[in-house]
């Protein structure tokens, strides 16, 4: 079984694979709701102030970055990927939709290239069950927000209502590796992604772990019939 060690490497890999249907799979496996995720994870962030300094980290092809310049149009938006495929794939996003985000920046969770307090605020969308550290992931996010600042995390979760919870790891498990051979055209890719949250955290223990990096407070929401969390923490 491949360790820890090279995750990494084979996410990286794996992601850069899935650029051309990234946005199509995802509306497929949350049936169009993850478009009003990310929206919602924008509006968690409650920013105010003249121009605000946003990270989003693990932007995929950009649409939480997109969502936080529609709803606040004085934050100025750095959106931050680990895969340089998505981060190209962002950037045209944004100039064909004529969004204000303009800034990009390759960089890996576990040691963000940012120096500490740079940011009044912090999303992230489906990041969480792809590092290798999550402990020290969390804590990076913690270093790199402002003093009282929020982040925003968007993740899957494990559905707790017994009868859901056999339908979700029916759907999660079985057809969307499917659909991911069928669509996406990489069977492989999207087995690993259902099997990435085998291990991950519960929505009450991530918000425990947040605490642990050094959260002041954090708090989580259930979406998708409780399929999905949204955690939210003040630094």
């Amino acid at each position: 079984m491949s360790s820890q060690l090279d995750k990494p490497a084979r996410v990286q890999a794996m992601f850069t694979r899935i650029v051309r249907r990234y946005d199509l799979m995802n509306r497929l496996m949350t049936l169009g709701r993850d478009q009003a995720w990310r929206q919602l994870t924008a509006r968690e962030l409650r920013l105010d102030g003249p121009a605000p300094r946003v990270l989003d980290l693990a932007t995929g092809t950009g649409d939480i970055a997109l969502a936080i310049a529609r709803q606040y149009p004085n934050a100025r938006v750095i959106a931050a990927d680990f895969v340089r495929p998505m981060l190209q794939a962002a950037q045209l996003k944004s100039r064909e939709r004529g969004s204000p985000v303009r800034d990009f920046a390759q960089g890996d969770a576990l040691s963000l290239p940012f120096a500490d307090a740079t940011f009044d605020a912090l999303t992230n969308g489906f990041l969480l069950r792809n590092v290798a550290d999550l402990g020290r992931a969390l804590r990076e996010m913690w270093r790199v927000v402002k003093p009282g600042g929020r982040v925003a995390c968007l993740e899957i979760t494990r559905p707790g209502a017994p009868v859901f919870r056999q339908l979700f790891q029916l759907y999660f498990y079985r057809v969307v590796p499917v659909i991911g051979r069928l669509i996406g055209g990489d069977a492989q890719a999207y087995t690993y992604l259902p099997n990435s949250l085998t291990d991950f955290p519960r929505a009450a223990q991530l918000r425990r772990m947040m605490l642990e990096a050094g959260f002041r407070e954090a708090r989580y929401r259930l979406l998708g019939l409780g399929a999905m969390a949204l955690h939210i923490a003040t630094v």
